[in-house]
């Protein structure tokens, strides 16, 4: 009998997303430390494993866990505040406005409730572009058990023609790296193998270069990723032009940030030249199809995704927002798969098997983490998803890819596992009490609504009384 502390055993489907990208069907998983220690056959790893502690997984589908990309976990109270806004409206009318109305521990409930949204439905790591209370972000989301990339937003541009920003977020140059700095220093190497952190640039229309070129010699410096949003639509490419003469994707080229360091968010508005920069410099991109095209109508599908992971380009898959509605990577599969195939008029595009590789090895591939998560095989870390198959978008059930992707949702995860914890059990949060998070909740919206002008913001037409 070889060692292990856990045995998930008669998995009925196993989707690895290993090497080989296997099915198995009636598969174990021997966890040891954290760690998965082998994966096969039931009959075969119980003869090896048969002391471990053994969890059954009859009914279940199993997948890696899911890597959500881009998660702004300060926005998770902010559902219903941005509805049929268009790019400048959705920024400078209402989430700008929202993110400087927020304190410490706003952010703080905010995170934790989105960590354990995401963890309920099977992400078990997200990366934050950041926000101004990246210790609250940590504090709440690490909480849950979830792995997590933090940020500290910056800005240094006040004035793009979209708007100006909030007195509260304005920040020269020099104090937005310092603080970039001091946050990098703090969680770069913290020694917890659930958190990491990254430089972050919200984006170039309020960037200047010196921020940019600061913060990308700051990536280098503590060995991590540089990110930011580029090309969401097409008010922010025309901005760039007018501004600067130089498309966004082409302004980073000009200033040579741009290469497999990088993280760049949407990348849907693009100039014909900037998709040879991307093929060549191979940054990794998110596609987020709920926020950048349902409800907000900023159409990602206008981009070249399809083509650039054609062209060697790693695309990840990301939630984005809460205001947005969605916060579920299955249904992120769905729409950036299905979204592509419309607009293309080509079935063949985008198969399901793509969606679940840029929700899982992918988004590794887009972290320095790649080598730990992403996928089911030897030697990864353990973070399992088990979704109950007794339920009716899962039957029949013949080809478990195309039922993820076409019609489950995130409610049908039982069982989540990060390194080898167990972080929900039968569809609830183990490390929290999620009564007392649903508690702190409209407290907290009860705290920044007086410091923000809620009746300009919600949208209700139907008369509520």
């Amino acid at each position: 009998m070889a060692p292990a502390d856990l045995l998930l055993r008669n998995i009925d489907w196993l989707i690895t997303v290993d090497g080989g990208r296997r099915i198995l069907r009636d598969a174990a998983i021997a966890i040891a430390g954290g760690r998965i220690a082998a994966v096969g056959k039931t009959v075969e790893l119980e003869k090896r494993y048969g002391e471990a502690k053994a969890f059954d997984c009859r009914g279940f589908v199993a997948t890696p866990g899911f890597v959500d990309a881009h998660l702004h976990s300060s926005f998770h109270l902010s559902r219903g505040l941005a509805d049929e806004a268009n790019a400048q409206s959705f920024l400078f009318d209402r989430m700008y406005p929202y993110e400087a109305a927020l304190e410490a521990d706003d952010v703080r409930v905010s995170a934790t409730f989105a960590a354990s949204e995401l963890l309920r439905h099977g992400v078990t790591t997200f990366v934050d572009p950041g926000n101004y209370h990246p210790e609250s972000s940590v504090e709440g989301a690490l909480s849950t058990g979830i792995r997590m990339f933090v940020s500290r937003s910056s800005f240094d541009l006040t004035k793009s023609v979209l708007g100006i920003l909030p007195e509260k977020m304005i920040e020269t140059t020099d104090i937005a790296l310092r603080r970039a700095e001091e946050m990098l220093e703090r969680y770069s190497k913290t020694g917890n193998s659930r958190l990491g952190a990254t430089a972050s640039f919200r984006g170039l229309n309020n960037a200047s270069d010196e921020l940019i070129l600061g913060l990308r010699k700051l990536a280098e410096k503590y060995d991590t990723l540089l990110q930011t949003h580029a090309c969401f639509s097409y008010s922010t490419h025309d901005s760039s032009l007018a501004r600067c003469g130089l498309a966004e994707i082409e302004r980073l080229e000009h200033l040579g940030v741009i290469d497999e360091r990088m993280l760049i968010v949407h990348s849907g508005w693009l100039e014909p030249h900037e998709v040879e920069i991307l093929a060549r410099r191979k940054p990794s991109l998110v596609c987020a199809p709920s926020s950048t095209d349902l409800p907000s109508a900023i159409n990602f599908v206008m981009g070249k995704l399809p083509e650039l992971m054609a062209l060697g380009v790693n695309v990840a898959l990301g939630s984005d927002h809460a205001s947005s509605g969605i916060v579920d990577m299955t249904q992120e599969m769905r729409l950036a798969c299905c979204g592509y195939k419309e607009v293309r008029a080509n079935p063949r595009v985008m198969p399901p098997e793509h969606g679940v590789e840029m929700a899982t090895i992918n988004g590794a591939k887009a972290t320095p983490w790649h080598d730990r998560i992403g996928n089911i095989e030897t030697g990864k870390e353990a973070d399992i998803v088990l979704f109950d198959t007794a339920r009716p978008e899962w039957q029949p059930l013949v080809n478990p890819v195309s039922n993820l992707v076409y019609a489950a949702t995130g409610d049908s995860v039982r069982h989540v596992f990060v390194a080898g914890e167990q972080v929900v059990r039968d569809g609830r949060l183990t490390k929290i009490d999620e009564a007392e998070l649903y508690r702190q909740i409209p407290l907290a919206v009860g705290r920044f609504s007086k410091r923000l002008a809620m009746d300009k913001i919600v949208q209700l037409r139907w008369p509520a009384s």
